[in-house]
């Protein structure tokens, strides 16, 4: 199953010791709360098991409130309330996850428990054709760049 692969991952990530502490029930409640959205079964699991965030590709993705920040955002929450996307193009329930710079954002749909993947660059957003648990897989294993995210961007 690849959840439990990607659980596995980051497991083994958080035992080098340089991942943030379990996130609390009560940050993640008031993640889903502010969002408006449950997160995704897997993304929960890994926050209140595993790590508050800093996981998956190098910087590491956001956590909830009093996890790992990425840039200039604390937390997701935070992240999605005052959002990278002044166009208001992005959909209500894709959260942004995962700054790769140059205006590139990784998104998971909280629309869907299997969380697929979307990408927003520079005003268009499309999906990455792959769900949390592989691009989390794909991303500490290395395989996942910003230029293979770029390659998914559709033809205009």
């Amino acid at each position: 199953m690849m959840d439990d692969e990607a659980v596995e991952a980051v497991r083994n990530r958080a035992a080098a010791g340089d991942l943030p502490a379990p996130a609390t029930l009560a940050a993640v409640m008031e993640a889903e709360r502010t969002i408006g959205f449950p997160l995704t079964p897997l993304l929960r699991r890994l926050y209140l098991e595993v790590a508050n965030g800093g996981f998956g590709p190098p910087q590491g993705i956001l956590g909830v409130r009093g996890g790992a920040p990425q840039a200039d955002w604390n937390d997701l929450a935070e992240l999605y309330q005052e959002g990278p996307d002044p166009s208001g193009l992005i959909p209500a329930g894709l959260v942004p996850v995962y700054d790769w710079g140059c205006t590139i954002w990784s998104l998971v749909d909280f629309r869907d428990p299997v969380g697929p993947m979307w990408c927003n660059h520079e005003g268009e957003i499309w999906p990455q054709g792959i769900n949390l648990a592989e691009w989390l897989v794909e991303a500490m294993a290395g395989r996942l760049t910003v230029h293979s995210i770029l390659d998914s961007e559709p033809a205009h």
